[in-house]
């Protein structure tokens, strides 16, 4: 697996509050009946699915075209979509996982993960001595090492800001199975590296 740095995106993202998930499911539910009204859940989206899977390919052509497919299966799927009380990108990550997925059983290519420096530096805090560019790529080049199953919770929880419940829906796992694939992957960081590790879990 190849790990690289990828240049920073500024797309926020985080916890919704119940409000914001119920005014989301309104758009939803009328979005199944007029098209139009999913182009809010597309501009809402687009650019954190996107980097989603720009981390993961390291290709802008290639992730461009992956998410522009997920956004016509969401839509051709939307009259299935039931509400799980989880927000409805939980279930646009998992389409987009899924299409990675397919992309890489295709290409036969080597898995790519491409972190943005200003989110490995939100992981990991120095305890004694002021954050270098040395530490960044020690940390890079360990992390290559971790399985891909690590680095796909490392990069919902830290990057996507994703809590356990919604990491178990997007890859199919148990909520335990996620907590345990994080603890696991920060355990690794915290022995190899003196740093803390910013994680309220």
């Amino acid at each position: 697996m190849t790990l690289i740095k990828q240049k920073d995106y500024n797309v926020k993202s985080g916890a919704m509050t119940e409000d914001e998930i119920r005014k989301e499911q309104t758009i939803i539910e009328r979005s199944k009946d007029d098209v139009r009204a999913f182009g809010q859940i597309y501009e809402l989206y687009f650019d954190r699915i996107y980097n989603f899977i720009l981390r993961q390919t390291d290709d802008e052509d290639v992730a461009g075209d992956i998410c522009s497919q997920v956004f016509i299966n969401t839509l051709n799927s939307l009259a299935k979509y039931e509400f799980r009380g989880l927000p409805f990108s939980a279930w646009l990550y998992k389409i987009a996982s899924n299409e990675v997925k397919k992309h890489y059983r295709r290409n036969k290519g080597k898995k790519v993960f491409s972190f943005e420096e200003i989110k490995i530096k939100e992981i990991v805090e120095q305890s004694d001595t002021e954050w270098d560019q040395s530490m960044i790529d020690q940390l890079i080049e360990f992390m290559k090492d971790l399985p891909t199953d690590m680095l796909h919770v490392l990069e919902l929880r830290f990057f996507e800001d994703k809590d356990f419940k919604e990491i178990a829906f997007i890859l199919e796992i148990t909520e335990s199975g996620a907590k345990m694939r994080t603890y696991r992957a920060l355990d690794k960081l915290r022995k190899n590296f003196n740093i803390k590790i910013k994680y309220n879990g």
